[in-house]
C-alpha cells in the first residue's frame, strides 16, 4: 500500500519505524524540511493546512492518515469524495480539531465531560462560575491554548477568541486510554495509563501503566470507551484523556484522533504498541493484542530552559547501561526550551520500582545545547 501521513513529526517517525517490517511505502507531508520523518519516508515539504497541497499529496495514495490533527479537514473530505480512504475520516477529524464541536459531541452522546459554555470571541457576558478553564477552539496542543481563570482579576487575561469555557475539575489523577477501531468494526482498548504533568511546562512528564485505580473507576472508564467506540463513525486510533476527580468521578478532558504521547510506554510494556495498532487500523488488518506485560512507564526528554541550538544529551550513556530501559530519540537536531526531543521507556516489577527508576533517570538526563 501507498500510505500517506499528514505530519512528519515524532509520532509519524515511530509509526513508520514500527511499520517498516511490513511491505508498504510511506509518504509524509510536513512544512519543516528537517522533520523527524524526512529521512525515513518519501518526504514532501509542504503545508498540511493548505487545501490544494493536501489534495495533491493524497490523490495517488491508497490511504491517507494523520499524526497531527491540525490539518485541512476539508481537503480530507474531498479526497474521500475522490475515492481515497482517509483514516480517521474527515468528519471525526473536523469534530475533534474544534474544541466546541468536540464538547458538543460528548454532550450529544452522553459521554461525561465537564460542564461548559461557548464563548464566541465577542461576548463579555460570561455565565460560567469561577474557577474555569478556557480552551481555544482550534490550534491548542501540549498545554498551549489552555488557561485557568480563577477570579475576576484573571478575566483581564481572557483570550477574546472562539473558546470553550469549562468548569474546573478538582483533579485527583489524570488518566489516558488508547482505543482502536478498524473498518470491520473490531475494537481494542489499551490498559489505562496515569499521566503526571510537568506543572511548569504543562505537558506530560511521566506516564505510568497500569494505574492504581479502583474497580468502580475502571468500570466508569470502560463505559466511556465502549460508548465512544460505539458512536464514533470512523475507523481510527484515539487517545481519550480523562480526569478522575476527588469524588471518584471520571470525566473526559479531550480526545486526540491519533497516536499519543500517553501511549509511548506500550512500545516495550505491551504485547503490541500503539504504533503497531495504528498500522493495523490504517490497513484494516486484525487488531493487535494490547495486553500489558508488567509495570511500564515513560519519561519525556524535553529541552531545558536557557538552551537553544544543536542538541546535547547529558547523562544518556549512564542511562543506557540500566536494565529494562529503552531510549527513543526523535531525530531532532535542534533543541529549545520545552521541545520534546525523545523519551525513555522503563519496565519494572512494581509501581514503586518504576517510579524510583523514572525519577532517577529524570535527574540524570539533561537535554541542552
Amino acid at each position: 500500500m501507498k500510505i500517506g501521513i499528514l505530519g512528519g513529526g515524532q509520532l509519524g517517525r515511530m509509526f513508520i519505524q514500527n511499520a517498516l517490517k511490513y511491505d508498504d511505502a510511506f509518504y509524509t507531508l510536513d512544512p519543516a524540511s528537517d522533520a523527524p520523518c524526512h529521512n525515513i519516508s518519501y518526504f514532501t515539504k509542504g503545508n498540511f493546512n493548505d487545501y490544494e497541497t493536501v489534495l495533491d499529496f493524497g490523490k495517488d495514495k491508497d490511504v491517507v492518515t494523520i499524526e497531527i490533527e491540525h490539518v485541512n479537514a476539508d481537503a480530507l473530505a474531498e479526497l474521500e469524495n475522490q475515492g481515497i480512504k482517509v483514516v480517521p475520516n474527515s468528519k471525526i477529524v473536523k469534530t475533534i480539531q474544534q474544541k466546541i464541536l468536540q464538547k458538543k459531541f460528548y454532550k450529544e452522546h452522553n459521554i461525561p465531560s465537564p460542564d461548559f459554555e461557548i464563548m464566541d470571541g465577542s461576548s463579555d457576558e460570561i455565565k460560567m462560575e469561577f474557577p474555569f478553564v478556557q480552551k481555544l477552539n482550534t490550534g491548542g496542543y501540549d498545554g498551549k491554548g489552555v488557561q485557568v481563570i480563577r477570579d475576576s482579576e484573571d478575566l483581564k487575561k481572557l483570550w477574546v477568541e472562539d473558546s470553550v469555557l469549562e468548569k474546573l475539575v478538582d483533579i485527583d489523577k489524570e488518566l489516558s486510554v488508547i482505543v482502536a477501531k478498524n473498518e470491520r468494526g473490531e475494537t481494542k482498548t489499551f490498559p489505562v495509563t496515569e499521566m503526571v504533568a510537568d506543572p511548569k511546562l504543562n505537558l506530560l512528564d511521566f506516564n505510568i501503566c497500569p494505574t492504581n485505580i479502583s474497580e468502580d473507576v475502571s468500570l466508569q472508564i470502560k463505559v466511556i470507551t465502549d460508548k465512544f467506540l460505539e458512536v464514533v463513525d470512523s475507523a481510527g486510533l484515539f487517545a481519550i484523556e480523562l480526569f478522575l476527580d476527588k469524588n471518584g468521578k471520571v470525566w473526559v478532558n479531550e480526545t486526540a484522533p491519533r497516536l499519543h504521547n500517553s501511549g509511548h510506554q506500550s512500545q516495550e510494556g505491551n504485547a503490541n504498541s500503539q504504533f503497531e495498532q495504528m498500522y493495523r487500523v490504517v490497513t484494516n488488518s486484525p487488531l493487535a493484542d494490547t495486553e500489558a506485560f508488567t509495570f511500564s512507564g515513560m519519561l519525556n526528554l524535553v529541552g531545558v530552559d536557557g538552551f537553544s541550538g544543536k542538541v546535547v544529551y547529558e547523562g544518556l550513556d549512564e542511562v543506557m547501561k540500566m536494565p529494562k530501559t529503552y531510549v527513543h530519540l526523535y531525530g531532532k537536531t535542534e533543541t529549545k526550551p520545552g521541545r520534546k526531543m525523545g523519551h525513555i521507556n522503563v519496565l519494572a516489577d512494581s509501581r514503586e520500582e518504576l517510579l524510583t527508576k523514572l525519577i532517577d533517570i529524570k535527574s540524570k538526563v539533561i537535554v541542552k545545547a
